[in-house]
């Protein structure tokens, strides 16, 4: 058992001394299965290594909420310009047409809503998740939450033996408890903690220091989009991510409810694939909102 009075913090990431990708152009992949590596490369941009990320798995939790009234007018034209899409069974399943290709990454855990206690959630039951032909099952951890920690770590362990026995990459999505700094320690201590249980993605949020909590995550780290922002800030956030050597992004509320959500994706789509500066990403932004 690690002695908890000497607990240390990381100061030594390894920032100039890249992950080993010589096997596979992901890094802690090298070793992973032929089919867990190729639903990665079905997620992950094989020229650019990243990825942007569709969610809208937001209704479990929060219903209609605004931009996800209707999925079938609001999500299912966006789905083409995104690189995969997340979101529930549901949703999927009565929304989104069955002749998409995008690769999809299921919200495989499910509980309680902002109208009670958090974090309370299960898992899907494991045909189900197979049946949705997914190419990522992804459940969350809430690190920090004395009522749900255990349990959601529980969950996330036993979605990542399902993934592996099916060969089916698991993405671990981090939350931390109301009482806990919204920082790179803890932040990085949640990735870490997904990425241990066999995490083949940690999709966790962007902030000061977090070229650290993607150096010490040993496999692709995604940021959050987390609330909807004014679109410089979100472009400006995607951009500091990717330079911190964030491996793309799963965002909803800031595409699904900007003024041009098209527009949006595509113009998140050029940060993160193109290399675009924020103010040039804007710049796409508003030529292609009026061209439409």
């Amino acid at each position: 058992m690690a002695d908890l009075d000497d607990i240390r913090d990381g100061d030594n990431f390894g920032l100039n001394s890249p992950a080993d990708t010589s096997k596979f152009y992901l890094k802690g992949m090298n070793s992973m299965s032929w089919g867990v590596k190729n639903r990665m490369a079905r997620i992950f941009n094989r020229t650019s290594g990243r990825t942007v990320m569709l969610a809208f798995d937001h209704g479990f939790l929060m219903g209609p909420t605004s931009g996800l009234e209707r999925i079938d007018l609001n999500i299912a034209p966006l789905a083409e310009h995104a690189d995969c899409l997340m979101g529930c069974r549901g949703t999927i399943r009565t929304m989104i047409p069955p002749e998409n290709t995008q690769p999809v990454c299921l919200r495989a855990d499910t509980g309680t809503t902002i109208l009670t206690e958090m974090n309370h959630n299960v898992l899907l039951g494991e045909d189900e998740m197979i049946s949705m032909n997914a190419s990522a099952l992804a459940a969350m951890i809430a690190i920090g939450d004395d009522a749900t920690e255990a349990k959601t770590i529980a969950n996330f362990s036993r979605l990542v033996d399902i993934g592996n026995r099916y060969d089916i990459p698991v993405m671990c999505v981090t939350a931390v408890g109301k009482d806990m700094a919204r920082d790179a320690r803890y932040f990085g201590l949640a990735s870490r903690v997904g990425a241990e249980n066999g995490a083949s993605i940690v999709k966790t949020y962007y902030t000061e220091g977090f070229e650290n909590v993607v150096a010490a995550t040993p496999v692709p780290v995604v940021i959050a989009g987390g609330k909807k922002l004014p679109e410089i800030e979100a472009l400006e956030m995607a951009h500091k991510a990717i330079e911190c050597g964030a491996a793309g992004v799963d965002m909803g509320r800031n595409v699904f409810q900007s003024e041009a959500p098209i527009a949006m994706i595509k113009a998140v789509s050029g940060v993160v694939h193109d290399g675009l500066k924020p103010a040039e990403a804007l710049e796409l932004f508003e030529t292609l909102k009026n061209e439409a």
